[in-house]
């Protein structure tokens, strides 16, 4: 089809022609192609329902080839233009859309787009030149709404006077203006001047007289008018019926995204503040934390340091008084005559006497360098709430006194062969107060006392309250030796001595009165009691000789019931008394 040019001449912006915007609305002008900017020129409609240039069009890079007739074909082997029979990509929706084997000039054609082109030539003043005179300097101020061209006042009155044009609807550019739209026929691009009026059902194709007369003579063709009616109706169809309620559901469902993405901004910054809230309270409780052990700290300084010189002070006075009893003494011993010593005897010997008996003497660990690492830092050790929140990190000021941990539990002492045997260590300080806490150096050592090289692997697990739990499990019977060592020196008792005993013997026989009764008064049932009963009955009976008044085991004629079985140990047994009495 043919499209309409419009011949326009800016007459003060060239931004005013392009059409940008539709006033001050900010909205996109609907005569404006979307790829370049500019009011359309030859506007095609792409699959998508979206209009642009046909040279925009053409321009695009083919997003992939179609196979036609078995062959691929790419633009440059096309005779039909650039792009045709290809695959592009919508410049608005990006959707994949497929061109027409011939090529952007096989599009539909966007007739609403020219009115609106035309429009807004109108409405941005643009000065509007005639399409017929030879003049090019002509201003057109009248349009042919059928031939679609713009008149100057001469050939308008010419257009009039020809035959074929007479009847041809002409009205003035301001009137168009002041209507705010254009309604104009579409005519056929084969017949210039022949109107689209009639439709053919088989091409599914708009055509005018002379085409249905000549190319679509054997067709079924219907006026425009009859057939509107049921084509608009199945347009309209399926958008009141099907698109206009999913458009909807679909702006509904973008608004309560946008509520949602709203929604969670604003609970984003609320938790944001609160978490910030709360980093601020949680700093300062750690603050306030640091202050008080810092503060302990300092008290405790100045605790050990009275502590220290007050030791310090009665070191000196002691060093004073017994240097000064040494001296003393010497210097008799060394430049005192017989006379002289012996007269001074009694007062220097008083005096030494009492320096010796005064005993300050202390221990070298209280005075110890050591002494200060016995302040230490536990920073996963919890210490409680401050201000509400939970904080870790106390000051120990205890240390481990070997020689006052203990023992409990009797798997230090006594233990039985190849059956777990445990017990427990509690580390305390040197006032006897449990450590409460762990990771002291613990050694236990398990040796036999007469095997050489006998030894049995004991694991310690530590509590982290002060106390450690031991464990072992021996092979062997007999006696061992138990090293408990902390920071390398024995706990109070070490070493302790485990007697380790045999495993545990179960009887083999009946627990019961006699082997007469438990037999069935069978003769060759013998018994592990020294019982004899006569008649040629091998085993015991009630009241017989050796019968031990009592129920016992037969096989070793315990009469405890819940017992080890002894019979390893009879020796003065005769070895009748050994056989186990049948178990009925």
């Amino acid at each position: 089809m043919s499209l309409c040019k419009e011949r326009l001449v800016p007459e003060e912006k060239p931004e005013a022609v392009l059409g940008k915007s539709n006033g001050d609305t900010g909205k996109k002008s609907k005569a404006v192609c979307g790829v370049c900017s500019r009011m359309y020129r030859d506007p095609k409609i792409l699959p998508c329902l979206h209009t642009f240039c046909a040279d925009c069009i053409r321009q695009r890079e083919p997003f992939s080839e179609r196979r036609v007739n078995g062959e691929r074909r790419s633009p440059e082997d096309d005779t039909h233009g650039r792009n045709a029979g290809s695959t592009i990509l919508c410049p608005e929706c990006d959707s994949e859309v497929d061109l027409p084997p011939s090529g952007v000039d096989g599009l539909t054609t966007d007739h609403l787009a020219l009115d609106e082109v035309f429009a807004e030539t109108l409405l941005v003043g643009c000065r509007v030149l005639c399409d017929l005179c030879s003049d090019s300097d002509s201003d057109a101020g009248k349009r042919c709404e059928v031939c679609c061209v713009n008149l100057c006042d001469f050939c308008s009155q010419a257009h009039r006077r020809q035959k074929r044009t007479s009847s041809h609807s002409i009205q003035s550019l301001q009137e168009l203006k002041s209507q705010g739209r254009l309604s104009r026929p579409v005519l056929c691009s084969l017949h210039p001047g022949q109107e689209l009026r009639l439709f053919c059902e088989l091409c599914d194709l708009t055509v005018c007289l002379e085409c249905a007369a000549t190319f679509h003579r054997d067709h079924h063709c219907s006026s425009a008018h009859e057939v509107i009616s049921h084509h608009g109706d199945r347009i309209r169809d399926l958008v009141v019926g099907s698109l206009r309620p999913r458009l909807a559901r679909l702006e509904e469902s973008l608004r309560r995204l946008d509520t949602s993405q709203e929604a969670l901004q604003a609970r984003a910054d609320t938790l944001a503040g609160e978490i910030r809230a709360f980093a601020r309270s949680y700093a300062s409780a750690v603050e306030a934390h640091c202050c008080s052990l810092l503060r302990s700290l300092e008290d405790l300084k100045l605790q050990r340091r009275n502590q220290l010189n007050l030791q310090k002070a009665q070191l000196q006075q002691a060093l004073s008084d017994v240097r000064g009893g040494v001296d003393f003494a010497e210097r008799l011993l060394t430049c005192g005559s017989d006379a002289e010593i012996l007269s001074a005897k009694g007062v220097t010997m008083r005096r030494l006497m009492n320096l010796v008996e005064a005993g300050f003497d202390p221990h070298p660990t209280t005075v110890a360098p050591d002494n200060a690492s016995r302040i230490c830092f536990l920073p996963q050790e919890s210490a409680g709430e401050v201000q509400g929140f939970p904080v870790v990190g106390v000051i120990h000021t205890k240390t481990v006194d070997p020689s006052k941990c203990t023992i409990q539990g009797e798997g230090v002492e006594r233990g039985r062969e190849g059956q777990r045997g445990e017990f427990t260590l509690v580390c305390r300080d040197s006032s006897g107060e449990q450590m409460g806490r762990g990771g002291d150096p613990v050694l236990v050592s398990i040796v036999h006392k007469e095997r050489k090289g006998c030894s049995v692997e004991a694991a310690v697990v530590d509590k982290a309250d002060g106390s450690y739990g031991v464990s072992y499990t021996p092979a062997e019977a007999g006696l061992y030796s138990v090293w408990v060592c902390v920071k390398a020196q024995h706990v109070q008792g070490s070493p302790f001595v485990l007697n380790v005993k045999r495993k545990f013997r179960r009887h083999h026989g009946v627990f019961h009165c006699c082997s007469f009764c438990s037999s069935g008064g069978a003769k060759e049932a013998r018994c592990g009691c020294t019982g004899i009963m006569p008649g040629g009955f091998q085993g015991c009976g009630h009241g017989h000789k050796g019968h031990p008044g009592k129920p016992h085991w037969s096989c070793c004629g315990s009469v405890v019931e819940a017992s080890e079985c002894v019979l390893h140990n009879l020796g003065s047994v005769s070895p009748r008394g050994h056989l186990r009495t049948v178990e009925l």
